[in-house]
């Protein structure tokens, strides 16, 4: 008897169930934004844009996202400072302890966030980072470097590796080399890990929460705002934070697999 068919079946019915169990609930959420209720219930009477309006007028739900920008932006140009020539030098050369420091960089990703806001909780005071944002963005710059250097070092390996040596050959010199024949021919990675980091950097909760103080980011802004009850105003801002995040992670994985 020929099973093959039913594996079929079963393989893609058990995709669409887990896309289904992941994704009904953010469905909701989008349509509950729509809700001119204040309680969220079905069936839904009237919709609305009401809850969208409040969101814009809510000065402390847009510092918080100011102060996320902020910290997003600040970090993923100081991770892609140092993660692309440290992933150029990684693909580029051969050193005892490279697969080490392979292991090491991924370190900041593997780990639970738990853990590692609290290592930086414990060790920022002995070099003098007081607990602020400030702080919160050197958290988030050590796990984006891993981002990148990871993102990076992929895009390298898929680089033609006679394009450099072409350069060479024609007088340039390993600096005019890098800047003006590979930065070029890897500028889609780039702009993808820039949407990658901007992503995590503004979802990060685990290492924000043990850094933090004073001001909030958006998603403890949000976190604060749910203890209180769930209102429409929180299904509004988290419907645009899913639409920025889906379109920047989409954009992102289009432009890392281009040559």
């Amino acid at each position: 008897m020929n099973t093959t068919w039913l594996k079929n079946f079963f393989i893609c019915f058990s995709g669409i169930a887990v896309l289904v169990f992941l994704y009904i609930p953010l469905a909701v959420i989008i349509l509950f934004s729509f809700n001119a209720e204040t309680v969220n219930a079905f069936p839904i009477q009237k919709f609305s844009l009401h809850w969208y309006t409040v969101l814009f007028h809510d000065d402390e739900l847009l510092q918080s996202v100011l102060a996320s920008f902020i910290i997003a932006i600040i970090s993923t140009i100081v991770a892609l400072i140092i993660g692309i020539p440290a992933a150029y030098a990684m693909h580029k050369y051969s050193f005892k302890g490279k697969k080490l420091i392979d292991r090491i960089v991924l370190m900041p990703i593997t780990l639970p966030g738990i853990v590692t806001g609290v290592a930086m909780l414990s060790f920022f005071p002995f070099l003098g980072v007081k607990i602020s944002l400030t702080a919160v963005a050197f958290g988030h710059i050590t796990f984006l470097c891993a981002i990148v250097v990871t993102q990076m070092l992929a895009r390298f390996k898929r680089l033609d590796p006679f394009l450099e040596q072409a350069a060479y050959d024609l007088g340039a010199t390993p600096t005019a080399t890098f800047f003006k024949v590979i930065l070029p021919n890897i500028k889609t990675a780039i702009i993808g890990c820039v949407l990658l980091c901007l992503v995590l950097s503004m979802d990060e909760i685990p290492v924000t929460f043990f850094l933090i103080a004073g001001n909030n980011t958006l998603p403890l802004e949000i976190y604060g705002m749910m203890r209180r009850g769930i209102t429409p105003e929180v299904n509004a801002i988290s419907t645009l934070i899913f639409i920025f995040s889906t379109a920047a992670i989409l954009l992102s994985l289009r432009l890392t697999k281009e040559k």
